[in-house]
């Protein structure tokens, strides 16, 4: 009997997927090829080969020379995401700026908006604020690298391709880089719930302004908040204490908007 030890053949692993690559859905796909974002591959489903809603996207992925693959239901079905509606993209790495380049967006005719979320982790809501304040106007987007949702393909799902427009920062951290904004002479207005806050509407929103908002429940934090030339809140006339963020920050970007196109009139 041979009884030479046998060493067991390692498993084969499959190579990891980074989601954060991933962009799916028809409108964000398109809307990552209309902004020339680099596409390193699209997956389509079979059905959907000869598909009219398609035609304009395939179009664009052929002549930005990205690798189609159509592929059947068992590759999508194994994706973790399911409102993916047969498309797929794997992108690089979202390229996100740094805060000083954030400042530099600066307007020239007019003032900035730069939108600052102190720590929000539901990527649902930083989707929906990054879209919402994309269709504002604002200059930038500020977010925090940790304890927060980064731009993933739950973000990019949600924010409808206006990621491939809104230039995002990513900081070490939040309180220091307001600090930074206000150096530049930018005024920092903080979303708060809180007896010292104006109404929104009486605030003045024609300077340079960085509107910083915070998750649900806890807000923005007691370090930010000190550091806020002053805060904002909105008016809660029923039985619940505050808004999702998303919606609270769609609040206050189009009284932003509202106030600055009203000066223009």
């Amino acid at each position: 009997m041979d009884r030479r030890r046998v060493t067991p053949r390692p498993e084969r692993r499959t190579a990891r997927v980074d989601l954060d690559d991933v962009v799916y859905g028809i409108h964000a796909v398109d809307e990552a090829l209309a902004a020339g974002e680099p596409l390193r591959r699209i997956h389509v489903g079979d059905e959907r080969k000869n598909d009219p809603a398609l035609r304009v996207l395939l179009e664009r992925a052929r002549a930005a020379g990205v690798a189609l693959r159509f592929e059947n239901r068992g590759f999508f079905a194994a994706f973790p995401y399911k409102a993916h509606q047969s498309v797929v993209a794997f992108g690089a790495p979202f390229a996100y700026i740094a805060l000083d380049e954030a400042i530099a967006l600066r307007p020239r005719t007019a003032p900035g908006l730069w939108v600052v979320l102190d720590h929000i982790t539901d990527p649902y809501n930083v989707g929906a604020i990054i879209r919402t304040a994309e269709s504002a106007g604002a200059t930038a987007l500020v977010l925090p690298e940790r304890r927060a949702a980064g731009v993933n393909a739950t973000v990019r799902k949600a924010a409808a391709g206006a990621t491939a427009y809104l230039p995002i920062a990513r900081v070490a951290n939040v309180a220091q880089s307001i600090r930074t904004l206000k150096k530049a002479g930018i005024w920092i207005a903080g979303a708060a719930h809180d007896p010292a806050a104006i109404a929104y509407t009486r605030a003045d929103f024609s300077l340079d302004l960085a509107l910083v908002i915070g998750a649900e429940g806890s807000g923005i934090s007691a370090l930010v908040q000190r550091d806020c030339d002053y805060l904002v809140s909105i008016p809660m006339e029923g039985k619940i204490a505050s808004l999702n963020a998303s919606v609270a920050a769609g609040v206050l970007l189009y009284e932003v908007l509202r106030q600055r196109t009203r000066e223009r009139t």
